[in-house]
Formats: structure tokens, sequence, C-alpha cells
């Protein structure tokens, strides 16, 4: 192979170059794009909680809500056109990810954040001028295109910018954007909602403004990536920007390799075609199952319908956001334990550990339930039961946060080639984004059914995917992007998939 040997103890080489300054405040405001994708997550639960959103726009809801007080605490919030609210925003990026993959390819990452942040843009000011429930759909719908674009780009840009010995740090950078982005949300409803005319949830939905500004802003000062550059055909351009993020003048090894998987990608007429070839089967598998299990985790029942989850238990109305705000730092503070982790003690012993937590709580969640709602909904919790039911809920949260919630955009990220880097990245995204849609439109409808159960049900997927990690991830941790098709190689399943001559991802070497 070109370029030197291999490091033993990582499956890599050793490029040139260290960390940066110039990378690290690049991948920091390149990772702002997660902002715009967390702000939304925790905005729409806290919004519909607010009694004069739910009079202007969802009268049913609100007058069910007041007058069966003390009925069925399961289907209190039962409304599809309610969940429509939620979950519209998901499946506009669903769509808008097959689209941005071809941007981020063809013009680069940047433009593609800039896009998303226009776009989403576009949607805040929609949404905080609503009138009626049209407007506030077409404004999701607009967030939604804006979320697809970004969540199509920043990973990819992190991982693309990033030495592969920090590169799980730098990546896990969007997801710590995306918790803070929550956190700022559910602190901002909290504040809002003690607004006396009932204009609070405007304003919680017009600041969706200041996180699309901020992409906008950062996505003008941003340099692409290397691989982006060569992509497009500008090789020289390519190598001064790879010297300067990796601070050498020696690169060669590092550059030749990248040029050898463009060269390769170039081949590649057709990347979606390309990724249901045999040899990408392991890329296709992760990329589509990773943001799968994350979704069916349960966690965005959380972190759509924390406050009315807490409402449902029996909170108060403050005390129902105040809960949320309390997850939200237990998710930026966990977060931030899996940008300490991911590169020192890998990626497998983070989801696994993270997996374990997240049964036992959910577990834990469905019995507390069970015992003081049973299946009929009537009852009530105790504060100190309550308070144990919120701790439960913040370690299945910290959990999450440490393992499924950054992984699950690093992983699949970082392990395709260039030649389907995009498509990889437009199946995480979609993918995600389809599971984000349903249980978004379904879960309070679920939770009505489900009752209790619908804690175990989640449980039960955590299982499953914990023993898929356990058996079909290989670790990644410290291996260069271009070098991936070693790890595959030496997996006692996915080797069988995996040609002699692509052992670095390209058809002109041989292992």
């Amino acid at each position: 192979m070109a370029g030197g040997g291999f490091v033993a103890q990582s499956g890599g080489r050793n490029y040139e170059g260290g960390v940066t300054a110039f990378v690290i405040i690049t991948c920091l405001v390149a990772a702002m794009g997660g902002l715009i994708f967390g702000y939304d997550i925790g905005i729409s639960g806290g919004v519909t909680s607010m009694d004069s959103f739910l009079k202007k726009f969802f009268p049913s809801v609100y007058n069910k809500e007041k007058e069966e007080r003390h009925d069925n605490m399961y289907c209190k919030f039962d409304s599809h056109l309610l969940q429509l609210f939620t979950s519209s925003l998901y499946l506009a990026a669903l769509v808008a990810s097959f689209f941005s993959s071809t941007v981020t390819r063809l013009f680069g990452r940047k433009i593609s954040m800039l896009c998303g942040g226009l776009v989403f843009l576009a949607g805040a000011i929609v949404n905080g001028a609503a009138k009626n429930v049209a407007m506030l759909i077409i404004g999701r719908l607009l967030l939604g295109v804006g979320v697809g674009f970004a969540n199509q780009s920043v990973p990819i840009y992190l991982s693309e910018m990033a030495p592969a010995q920090i590169r799980g740090a730098l990546n896990i950078g969007f997801q710590m954007a995306i918790t803070i982005g929550i956190l700022a949300a559910n602190l901002i409803n909290y504040g809002t909602s003690k607004i006396e005319d009932g204009y609070g949830w405007r304003i919680s939905l017009a600041l969706a403004a200041v996180p699309a500004l901020m992409i906008v802003v950062g996505s003008f000062f941003l340099p692409d990536t290397p691989n982006s550059i060569l992509e497009r055909g500008y090789p020289e351009k390519a190598k001064k920007m790879l010297q300067k993020i990796r601070g050498a003048d020696n690169v060669e090894a590092e550059f030749q390799d990248l040029v050898d998987a463009s060269e390769a990608a170039k081949k590649v007429e057709n990347p979606w075609k390309n990724i249901l070839q045999p040899r990408y089967r392991p890329q296709l598998v992760i990329c589509a199952l990773i943001p799968f299990f994350q979704q069916i985790t349960g966690i965005n029942v959380i972190m759509f319908y924390a406050p009315v989850l807490f409402k449902t238990l029996g909170f108060g109305d403050d005390a129902s956001l105040m809960s949320a705000v309390i997850l939200g730092m237990v998710n930026v503070v966990c977060t931030a334990v899996s940008i300490y982790s991911a590169d020192r003690f890998g990626r497998r012993i983070l989801f696994l550990e993270g997996g374990i937590q997240m049964i036992i709580c959910q577990i834990l969640v469905g019995v507390m339930i069970a015992i003081n709602f049973g299946t009929n909904g009537v009852g009530e919790m105790s504060g100190s039961t309550a308070n144990f039911v919120l701790f439960l809920i913040c370690a299945y949260v910290a959990a999450f946060a440490w393992s499924w919630g950054p992984l699950g955009w690093l992983v699949p990220s970082e392990i395709c080639p260039l030649e389907i880097r995009s498509a990889g990245q437009a199946i995480n995204v979609s993918v995600n984004m389809f599971f984000t849609f349903f249980i978004g439109q379904f879960f309070l409808t679920m939770l009505c059914h489900f009752k209790f159960g619908l804690f175990l049900f989640f449980a039960g997927f955590v299982v499953i995917m914990t023993i898929f990690i356990y058996f079909f991830l290989p670790e990644t941790k410290n291996v260069p992007i271009e070098e991936m098709n070693t790890v595959w190689k030496a997996h006692w399943f996915w080797s069988k998939y995996i040609p002699h001559d692509a052992v670095i991802g390209v058809d002109t070497h041989t292992a």
C-alpha cells in the first residue's frame, strides 16, 4: 500500500501533523448546525403544553385537558393534529435529506449548511407569525428542510476535517450543540410560559431564528473540507487546505489516500446504486439500523413531550417545564462525557453500557407508572414517587446522551468511503427523520393505548439493539476515515463482503 504501514494498535496509519487551533475552531463553528435541530426538539413539547397555545390552535385538546383532569391520564393529549405540529418537521427533513445529499456532493458541505440555515430562518419567521394551524405546519415544514440539510452536511464535515485521533470528540460537538439547543429551548419555554398576555409561545417559536442566523453567518466563514474540494476537482487547493488544518507541510501520505479515495469515487456514477453493492453491505446496514435503533430507544418521547409527559404524570405546569429543563441540563453534561470518552474508550463500550442503563431505567419507569395509574389511567403520584420517576428518566437521558445520542451521528458519518459517503449520510438522516416523524406523530396515541406498557415496548427494542452492537459493530476509534475497510475486513461477519482489493477503500490497492 502506498504511503506507509499500518499502526498495529489502531488499524490505521500515522499521518503527519497534529491537532491545530484552526481545525478546532472550524469544527466548533460547524457543529453549531446542531443547534437548530436541538432547538426544534426542545421547543415543541414546551409550547404544546402551554394553555394559551392549546387554546388558540388546539381548543379540543385544551378542553379535554381541563375537563378530564381526573379521568384517564394516558389519553389527555391524544390528538393527531397536535402531534402533526411536532412531527411534520421530520417528514420534511426526511424528504430534504435526499436533495441535500446531492447539494453536499456537488457544491460542498458549507453550501449545504448555508441552504439549511436560510430555509430554517424562513420557517422560524412563519411560525412566530402564525395565525392558524396551516401557518404553523408550513413553518414546521420549512424548519424541517433546514434540519434535513444541516443534519446531512454537518456530521460529514466534522468527520472529514478532524484528525483520526480526535474525530470522535469533534464529531460529537454536533450532538453537544443539539443538547445545548434542547436546553436553551427548555429554558426559553419556562420563561415565556410566564408571560401573562398569552403570547409566550410566539416568542419561543420565533427565537428559532437565532440559531438559524448563527449557522448562516458561520457557513460564510467556514473553509470547505479537503475531501470535498478534491471531489469537485481542485487538487492543489485541497492539498493546501489539508496542510492548513493539519499544521504541517508534509501531508503526502494522507493526501495520497484522499486522492486515491477521490479517484475511486469519481468512477462511481451513482452513489445510490453503488451503496447497494455487496462490498458496501456493512455501511448500508449500519447507516440504516443505527438511526432506526437511535429513535426506537424512545428518546424523543422524552425530548419532544417531556412537559406533556410530566403533566400526564400529575406534575403542575411550572413543575413540568422545570423538569424538562433538568432533563436538558443532564443531556448537556452527559454528552460532554461522550466527548471525553469516545476516543479514549471507544464506541462499542459506550453503546453497550448506555444500552444496559436505558433498559433498566425504562423498565422501572414502566413499573412505577403501572403501580400508580394501572391500566385505566386513574390515579396520582405522591411527590416522592414523582421525583423518583424524574430521577429514572434523568438516568435514562444520561445513558442516551453519552452513547446512542452522539454515536448515532458519529459512527455512520465516519464509516463510509468517499464514493458512497453522501448517500450513506442521506440514508442515516432519512431513516432517522422517518422514525422521528413516526414517534412524534403517534406517541401520544400509543401512550393512550399502550399505557405504561409503552415504556416496556421501547425497553424491548433497546435489548435488541444492544445485542446487535455487541455482535455486529466493530470498533472504529482512531482509524483514519480513508482506511475504514481494514475494520470490516477483520470482522467475523462483515469480512465476507469486503473484497481483497478494497482494504483501504479503493480498488487500486491490495491488502
